[in-house]
This record gives C-alpha cells, structure tokens and sequence, in this order.
C-alpha cells in the first residue's frame, strides 16, 4: 500500500563526549533519555537532572526536564518543537549549560 517509514539516526555527542544514537521514525521517535546528578555531601547536595525528547501525540518532539533532590519528586518542564533538530539543539544546550554547573552523568 505505502512505502515503509525508514528510520533516521541521530548521533548526540553529549558534554562528556560519549556518543549517543537514538532512531527517529516519522511520527514516532525512540527516546532519548539523559540522568545527570550532582553530589556534595560538604553542602547537603544531592540533586538530579533528566533530560529527555519523547514524542508527542501530534508528531512534534517534546524535550522533557525533570529535577530535583536527590528522592524526592521534583519538578517537571515540558517544551514542544516542531522538529526533532529543534529539541537535540535545546537538549544539547541544557546539557552544557548543566555540566558547567558541576552536574555528571551517571553510569
């Protein structure tokens, strides 16, 4: 009937330089899933940060950001784009802005 969605690949590098591939196919994009933690007990800090797109019902990319302290619920930020590129530009962008702020990704 129609033809088949082939998918596209997106490499990230993330601030770290490790390379992260995720697949985008149309409307339905894999997602990409970033945690991010910072830790020092000399100041009672133990926070997180996820970075995430996931797609939405309409075919846009949403870039999901969610923090907090470290066991409790936090907060959660939803921006919609309407291409893929636009959300890894603004995903890329948190990334370094988080790791300049002593945020690591955790393993």
């Amino acid at each position: 009937m129609g033809e088949a969605i082939q998918p596209i690949n997106w490499t990230h590098r993330m601030a770290n330089g490790r390379i992260q591939t995720t697949q985008h196919r149309g409307s339905a994009m894999s997602l990409l899933h970033i945690l991010l933690e910072r830790i020092d007990p000399s100041q009672n800090m133990a926070r997180y940060y996820v970075l995430s797109i996931e797609p939405t019902l309409f075919g846009d990319s949403a870039l999901v950001r969610e923090w907090g302290r470290i066991g409790s619920l936090g907060q959660r930020r939803t921006e919609l784009f309407p291409q893929p590129t636009d959300a890894h530009l603004a995903l890329d962008a948190w990334l370094k802005r988080k790791c300049r702020r002593g945020y690591q990704q955790r393993s």
